[in-house]
């Protein structure tokens, strides 16, 4: 299990270049308006997300990638059964991959998804995905 980090940064290049600094890695995706990063220690998938400004929390969305989508629905009936409210997506194009995934929200509004990527997209979202953003 990968815990998956993105963030909303206003420079992609320049937080490429922190980033790869400060993990002693190179993306191992980078599109006009989005990197991501896998490491192994610690095992993190870590996005950046090119939007035009950022105030406050800089965080797009927290995630749990898991290895299938069995996992995915696992997590999810867990998750259910402890009383808590998720929002499914499943075959959907978000982050320049095919997707199955759920939300779930924290006290305070803060998203995470449990996820699992099936292909590389050449798009970076479709019209029924929101990649965690304002959802």
């Amino acid at each position: 299990m990968y815990t998956h980090i993105g963030i909303n940064v206003t420079n992609l290049e320049a937080s490429i270049d922190f980033y790869s600094k400060l993990f002693d890695a190179q993306p191992v995706k980078v599109r006009p308006d989005y990197a991501k990063f896998i490491l192994e220690d610690p095992a993190l998938n870590f996005t950046l997300n090119l939007c035009e400004s950022v105030s406050g929390n800089q965080v797009s969305h927290f995630g749990l990638q898991v290895k299938d989508t069995d996992e995915v629905m696992l997590q999810r009936d867990r998750l259910h059964g402890l009383g808590l409210t998720t929002r499914d997506e499943m075959n959907v194009t978000c982050c320049y991959s095919v997707q199955d995934k759920f939300w779930v929200h924290d006290p305070d509004g803060n998203e995470w998804e449990f996820f699992f990527t099936k292909a590389d997209a050449d798009q970076s979202k479709d019209s029924t995905s929101c990649c965690g953003v304002g959802a």
